[in-house]
């Protein structure tokens, strides 16, 4: 009878705790699976780690096995003595769930009687139900235009996902889905697609697809948070006499009204113009930035209304703050 050192097998330390057993044991019969492997002694393999799995994720069988391995001997031919008088708890014993042809080996026969009583890993489907494995979820950006983010949009999205193929092998396929934008969704906000990410493993379920909001630069409007931001151009007169002028906003032109005096960098606030966010949020504002902007060539006639002006504003100085 030889020896099966179940630790080895695994490719486990003798002290490991049960989730490294677990994790091993699953990775390896991945592995070997022979619906999956191409490997030549794919079968032979997968039915030795299940067997050893079977032994060290049961604490009386690891016990046991641990006993016999200290007290026992290896023999010249290479064959396992168990000490005078041992014999395992388990032998003779059945589960239900078992047949009596179960795959194990004659050293694990040997010790713990046929079958062994525990549940082992017999049949490919024991493997499959005990690795059901929810999908991965797929992290996607989609880029949105203002406009689109503000009203809500349809977009049809191509992606690549893997899967596993009817004979177990990962495969990669094109997918294309029509997305729902809603209205009011704002940079970096996370949208949930339930079961569109990678297929699940045995009856796992597939993952969800997550889609991160991107903004695309705007030709005028910032973002900032839910507001938005305009630098409005003025004339000098309009910011020295007041007006009243139209101004961009997501929704469509307003009216906007610009105080006496005004001068570059001076803020106004549109109230609710801004980005919706969440359902049921207060929709942001949109922040006008006022520039000041002057013709670049001049008429005779207004440059002598400058030279008026001048005279008028003399004491004017804004530059005076350099004096002190």
């Amino acid at each position: 009878m030889e020896f099966k050192d179940y630790y080895k097998i695994l490719g486990v330390a003798e002290n490991a705790d049960a989730s490294a057993i677990k994790a091993s044991y699953r990775k390896l019969a991945r592995k070997y699976h022979p619906d999956v492997s191409k490997e030549a002694n794919a079968e032979q393999k997968f039915k030795e780690v299940g067997e050893a799995y079977t032994v060290l994720k049961d604490p009386e069988k690891r016990a046991e096995y641990d006993m016999l391995r200290k007290q026992g001997s290896r023999r010249a031919d290479g064959g396992f003595q168990p000490p005078p008088d041992w014999q395992s708890t388990h032998a003779g014993q059945r589960s239900h769930n078992q047949s009596s042809n179960a795959d194990f080996s004659d050293f694990f026969d040997s010790i713990f009687g046929a079958s062994g009583g525990g549940g082992g890993f017999r049949q490919a489907d024991d493997f499959q139900r005990s690795n059901n494995q929810r999908g991965r979820d797929i992290h996607h950006k989609i880029a949105l235009f203002l406009e689109e983010a503000h009203l809500g949009c349809q977009r049809q999205l191509s992606l690549r996902v893997s899967e596993l193929d009817q004979n177990g092998f990962i495969r990669q396929r094109d997918k294309t889905l029509n997305v729902k934008i809603p209205a009011g969704v704002i940079q970096g906000q996370h949208i949930r697609l339930s079961g569109q990410g990678e297929a699940g493993i045995g009856d796992g379920k597939a993952g969800d697809l997550l889609l991160e909001i991107e903004f695309a630069p705007h030709p005028y409007f910032a973002v900032d948070g839910k507001n938005i931001l305009l630098t409005l151009p003025i004339t000098c007169w309009e910011a020295a006499l007041g007006a009243n002028v139209e101004a961009p906003t997501l929704s469509g032109k307003v009216k906007l009204k610009i105080p006496k005096g005004a001068s570059s960098g001076n803020k106004l606030r549109i109230k609710g113009k801004g980005l919706v966010g969440k359902a049921g949020d207060v929709a942001g504002d949109q922040v006008v930035t006022l520039q000041v902007s002057l013709p670049k060539v001049h008429s005779n006639k207004a440059e002598a209304l400058y030279q008026q002006l001048s005279e008028c504003e003399s004491e004017f100085n804004p530059r005076h703050v350099f004096e002190r």
